[in-house]
């Protein structure tokens, strides 16, 4: 396999009605509980969350949608570039506004930001990945990754669609807190 590189530069970066447009997922997996009383194992969700170097709590992978991919597209490959996973895009879980202190340009003066969710099945995680050396990556559930979220709009991209999504899919013995 070669080596993976992450996109750099704007020069394909998507923008609409003064938003710059981005892609994100919350990428998650089960795991089981280690019941000793003998019970029921219970199967829960955990959802990976990143650091970041510009500052404190946790992040969902996001960045940039560019015109040369889907928004699906742009998504996994954030998962891949920012988290080093790889899996199963799910359907949207919504928009969300927010306003980049980070990121603004001639086309975005203000950092305006409109983001694209969805949930990612996670099916393969990576030893080596292209922004390993600049980001850590943390499986949790989704309670502990509620209170270490950094952003309001992510908490509620998580706490609100990710959670009412998930009670949507129909897998009855699962916990999701």
């Amino acid at each position: 396999m070669s080596d993976l590189v992450a996109r750099t530069g704007r020069h394909q970066q998507r923008y609409e009605q003064g938003h710059r447009l981005i892609a994100g997922c919350i990428p998650y997996k089960y795991r089981y509980s280690n019941d000793a009383s003998g019970g029921k194992r219970k199967k829960i969700v955990e959802v990976l969350m990143i650091d970041t170097p510009s500052g404190p709590g946790l992040l969902f992978p996001k960045g940039g949608w560019e015109n040369d991919e889907t928004v699906e597209e742009a998504a996994g490959r954030e998962a891949l570039e920012e988290a080093g996973v790889r899996g199963e895009i799910k359907e949207l879980l919504g928009h969300y506004y927010f306003k980049s202190r980070s990121h603004k340009d001639e086309f975005c003066p203000d950092g305006s930001c409109r983001a694209a969710m969805f949930p990612l099945l996670v099916k393969e995680e990576l030893d080596s990945w292209p922004e390993q050396s600049t980001r850590q990556r943390k499986w949790l559930t989704v309670a502990e990754a509620a209170q270490q979220c950094r952003h309001s709009w992510m908490k509620e991209a998580l706490s609100d669609a990710f959670a009412r999504w998930h009670a949507s899919i129909g897998e009855d013995d699962i916990y999701i807190d």
